[in-house]
């Protein structure tokens, strides 16, 4: 019964499906959750999730323990979390669609081609949860797979998309299948001889280290961040590590920071969802301001550089209300400094 309602809610063009012991099942659809038309009794909700959970992972759940894992109906792939609320399990599958989208179907900025052909460096794409991030690394992935002859090396938690051997030489690495953590994956990348790391996740202050410190070495490292906000990702990034290492992050950070890519999904006039995008890209201005702790000053200076692919988040949703595809009740909802955006209405 489970593969039908996956296969029922991709059909429909679902993003996500939540199914609880306590609550049924709930899909989300352009945004918006609403109820499964079918209800379940709460033995067959159990069963359901039960069927979901690998071997490997069977025992963590028993004891009430998070787990992360990619569910498969034939080639059809699915993101699963499996977790407890109030004592009853729950289940969050994300739909991963099979075909990997080019930043030009995706109708995402024409930058970020030239950011992801970058030859070392870090980029960042930021976001809240199921706001795309990952559909857009890729995207990035898959076009730097397509133009350049070279190793990329992913570590993934869980691997959502599965890319096929084009230009590049592609291995992927899941977390709790192929290494045991991305501090571990990090560290033995160094030893596989990387072009190109993507880190699916930077979670903790080793992850981070060792991602800046591969870019650092001459590597192109791609991962995310659960921020909005190119200034509050970097805030964010050196708040993890103690006072007497901030200074050392920060002069880290401004010599081989590429560029932030924050997004999140706004809900369209048409009703449908619509990504929007903050575009931050490292020039000296920007490395000056990181290496001497003003980020508060970078939103001014993304705002004086739109000629070269910058754009901040508040001015893009502007654009999107002069272009008739948001209402501006929804503009100044999702913009970080609603009164600024009034006063440009």
């Amino acid at each position: 019964m489970i593969n039908e309602i996956l296969k029922a809610s991709r059909n429909n063009k679902c993003s996500d499906i939540h199914i609880s012991a306590n609550t049924g099942i709930k899909v989300r659809q352009d945004g918006l959750l609403a109820d499964y038309p079918i209800e379940f009794p709460q033995n067959e909700l159990i069963k359901m999730i039960m069927e979901l959970i690998p071997k490997r992972l069977i025992d963590n759940v028993d004891r009430h323990e998070d787990a992360d894992f990619v569910y498969h109906v034939g080639e059809e792939r699915y993101r699963v979390n499996i977790y407890y609320e109030q004592t009853n399990i729950c289940a969050a599958i994300r739909v991963i669609n099979d075909e990997i989208l080019t930043l030009e179907q995706l109708e995402m900025p024409t930058v970020l081609n030239q950011i992801a052909m970058e030859p070392r460096g870090l980029v960042l794409v930021t976001g809240p949860t199921g706001s795309g991030k990952s559909t857009t690394l890729a995207a990035m992935i898959d076009l730097v797979n397509k133009q350049r002859n070279c190793h990329i090396l992913t570590i993934e938690d869980p691997i959502e998309y599965v890319y096929k051997q084009k230009q590049a030489l592609i291995h992927q690495r899941e977390i709790g299948e192929d290494v045991k953590d991305f501090d571990m994956a990090l560290r033995s990348a160094m030893r596989e001889d990387p072009d190109v790391i993507l880190v699916g996740e930077m979670r903790d202050l080793e992850t981070i280290d060792i991602a800046v410190t591969a870019a650092e070495t001459g590597h192109l490292v791609f991962s995310s961040l659960h921020t909005v906000g190119a200034a509050n990702t970097i805030d964010r990034m050196i708040d993890v590590f103690p006072p007497s290492q901030q200074q050392q992050i920060r002069v880290q950070l401004a010599m081989v920071l590429n560029a932030v890519i924050s997004q999140q999904l706004v809900p369209g006039i048409d009703g449908k969802m619509i990504p929007v995008f903050e575009i931050m890209i490292c020039n000296q201005a920007i490395r000056t301001l990181i290496r001497d702790g003003k980020t508060h000053q970078i939103d001014n200076a993304i705002s004086t550089n739109r000629q070269i692919g910058m754009v901040t988040m508040d001015d893009a949703i502007v654009d999107l209300y002069k272009q008739n595809k948001i209402t501006k009740e929804t503009a100044v909802m999702y913009a970080s400094n609603p009164n600024l955006i009034e006063r440009k209405f």
